[in-house]
């Protein structure tokens, strides 16, 4: 293969010899590139080997030091990734998590989640749809799947055996969901709020809980399950809030524990403090709030003014579940945007429980934006 080279300059040294999986557009000089090719680039004595992209901000995404990867070497990559799994591969309650997680799995812009006998495939560059096939293959194989397919703008594509059909039933810590792997979100469910689900299911006896921005219900079943007194998911798509009833009364919970409220939350909110109307759990799980460094500022406004209005809406002496997924967003600075938040609603709250991702969503150390997701439990009391 002829093998374009590209000179970045001894400034980008630092950032090859670490490890770090992408290189910006800005950062390139020159060049005939397309779409898909891969490169070597230098800079200093560093040299990494990555695949090139034509469209947005990270031209390059880099998977190896020495050459350009061989198919035995992506086969050996996905074999690391299963072995950190082995521990959910061998479960019997669980069969939904993520397979590979991109950078996090040294596999650039690939993710993978399994949803009991099937894989839906995610490709977050176009450059590395080359890889899949290979990718796709050594999953099948590796775990026994039926198939793995290709979650797209258009649907599902088969990569390797069988299309997985239009909902999947999995089970996640025992609990039952159904997973639309073709217009669902992500992959089809949020897996990375498995084991932040467990704590709500540890922490919501005889509790009345507000599930906010509740999508499919996952909290609210895990809180009823947990003997929470009521649930009440509040999500903005109507079919959501219907397939958290749907997901009630499918774990066998009494349905008239759980309300499912088609709302946007951030009108939801004032209408409570207008009824004065407090919970004694409110879990708060927002979509990501910026896509890029330049939505930092909105979402950090956005996150102030829902926590703010959340920790209205606890009774005192309760708990307020807040999360963020917004990479852009440090787990340092959504602390600092918390306690300002219990500041401004003039309430005192005590940390308790600080969680994130779980272990089928690893964090390489030379990739720290790879910690996206922040999970922090309140005690809140009167001021």
């Amino acid at each position: 293969m002829t093998l374009a080279t590209l000179n970045l300059g001894p400034a980008l040294e630092p950032a090859l010899v670490s490890g770090h999986p992408w290189i910006y557009r800005n950062h390139l000089p020159r060049h005939r590139l397309n779409s898909g090719d891969w490169v070597r680039l230098e800079a200093g004595r560093a040299v990494s080997h990555g695949l090139y992209d034509a469209e947005g901000a990270i031209a390059v995404r880099l998977f190896a030091r020495d050459a350009v990867p061989d198919t035995d070497l992506l086969r050996r990559r996905v074999r690391e990734a299963l072995a950190l799994r082995a521990p959910l591969t061998e479960r019997t309650d669980t069969d939904a998590y993520r397979l590979l997680h991109g950078e996090g799995d040294f596999l650039p812009a690939i993710v993978a989640d399994r949803y009991g006998r099937f894989a839906a495939v995610k490709a977050y560059a176009d450059s590395v749809t080359r890889l899949l096939p290979t990718v796709a293959r050594e999953l099948g194989s590796a775990l026994g799947l039926k198939g793995v397919a290709l979650r797209g703008a258009d649907g599902l594509e088969p990569l390797w055996g069988e299309l997985p059909p239009p909902e999947v039933s999995v089970t996640e810590n025992g609990l039952r969901f159904h997973a639309d792997l073709r217009r669902g979100q992500k992959t089809g469910l949020f897996l990375d709020q498995r084991d932040n689900r467990a704590l709500i299911r540890e922490l919501a006896a005889g509790r009345r809980v507000l599930n906010l921005f509740s999508y499919t219900g996952g909290f609210s079943v895990y809180a009823l399950a947990g003997g929470a007194e009521l649930a009440v998911s509040v999500d903005v798509a109507d079919a959501a809030v219907r397939e958290a009833d749907r997901a009630v009364a499918d774990n066998g919970l009494e349905p008239a524990r759980h309300r499912a409220v088609a709302a946007d939350v951030f009108d939801f909110l004032p209408q409570l403090e207008q009824r004065d109307e407090r919970y004694d759990l409110v879990i708060l799980d927002p979509p990501s709030l910026a896509r890029s460094a330049d939505q930092r500022r909105r979402a950090q406004r956005a996150y102030l003014k829902l926590n703010r209005a959340a920790f209205g809406a606890v009774a005192p002496g309760g708990l307020l579940a807040t999360a963020s997924c917004t990479a852009q967003v440090s787990p340092e600075a959504f602390q600092r945007l918390v306690a300002e938040a219990a500041r401004s609603a003039g309430v005192r709250a005590q940390l308790i429980a600080e969680r994130g991702q779980p272990r089928d969503h690893p964090v390489p150390s030379s990739f720290p934006e790879g910690r996206y997701l922040k999970f922090l439990v309140y005690r809140v009391l009167p001021a």
